[in-house]
């Protein structure tokens, strides 16, 4: 007895039709991102590569100069100056950002009864405008009318000038930068500890277990992985700062709060020099890069993803 075909050609080619409408719904649902990423990103990241090697000032007709833009860097104090006070604002906000942020989340994790507000208030200013946020602490830290040497003048603490004094300029704006962003790291991990399952803690109160053991043994472990996020995010994020400096200091008094990126803009956009601010973004990107890469391997021992 013959056996049916079933495998026709009509059949095979109403699968294959099917197969391209499913791709090109697919394509279709991701172009825009697709197109997002490489005009935003991709694009801007090898323009600069390619723009670093001219002499070019917006205006005029660029000059190939090889990499002459990067031996003047290297030479430029206020580019080296502004390198250091990018690398101290992440020694100083990155760690601090991130102790608050975690402090906040194991206090919010309490069980208690109109928690639910107290969440919202840390988390608002994340979503404050950063500009309306430097403005507001501008005001606070005048020296002579802000709020704080206000306060600190009930305690005979004489005035002082939080941000033109170049000794803590750069401590005062990371102090408003911390209260601006802390809030959203904080969701993070908040996330992560509400995902921790009872009968942990459960088991752990069995043994009589402390609250400090529980929170180095079962609390810290378990919110690696949301921890590296945060860090590694933090990290990168903190290497960019630029809209802090240009509202509250200009990157005063003298180069005290200068940052790369703010250096970069100047460059760019006030003195006109494209090519040399382009050679900054690159060497920035190398560092940044290379940090993280780094801080990739060293933190990824210490974390442990659920099967």
């Amino acid at each position: 007895m013959a056996s049916v075909n079933t495998n026709s050609p009509k059949k095979k080619t109403k699968n294959m039709t099917l197969h391209k409408k499913d791709a090109i719904s697919g394509y279709m649902f991701i172009a825009p991102a697709l197109i997002s990423f490489l005009v935003f990103v991709l694009y801007p990241v090898v323009a600069s590569f390619v723009i670093s090697g001219f002499d070019w000032g917006i205006l005029g007709t660029p000059r190939f100069i090889g990499l002459e833009n990067y031996k003047t860097l290297f030479n430029d104090p206020v580019f080296i100056e502004s390198l250091k006070n990018t690398f101290k604002w992440v020694i100083i906000y990155v760690p601090f950002s991130i102790l608050v942020s975690l402090i906040i989340a194991l206090a919010m994790d309490m069980p208690l009864r109109g928690i639910g507000f107290f969440r919202t208030m840390f988390y608002l200013p994340v979503m404050t405008p950063m500009v309306v946020c430097a403005l507001l602490f501008v005001w606070i830290y005048n020296t002579e009318f802000g709020v704080l040497n206000y306060v600190l003048s009930f305690f005979d603490i004489s005035a002082i000038g939080w941000l033109s004094d170049k000794r803590i300029s750069l401590i005062s704006i990371a102090l408003m930068s911390v209260w601006k962003h802390s809030g959203y790291n904080m969701l993070i991990l908040l996330s992560a500890l509400q995902g921790i399952p009872d009968s942990l803690y459960e088991a752990a109160a069995l043994d009589g277990i402390t609250p400090w053991r529980k929170l180095i043994d079962i609390k810290l472990p378990l919110i690696m992985p949301s921890m590296y996020f945060v860090v590694l995010t933090s990290v990168i994020d903190a290497f960019q700062v630029f809209t802090e400096v240009f509202i509250m200091t200009k990157g005063g008094p003298g180069y005290s709060t200068h940052t790369v990126s703010y250096y970069l803009f100047a460059n760019a956009f006030e003195y006109g020099k494209m090519g040399y601010a382009c050679a900054m973004a690159v060497v920035m990107f190398i560092i940044i890069l290379v940090v993280t890469l780094i801080q990739d391997k060293i933190m990824n021992k210490n974390v442990q993803y659920d099967s």
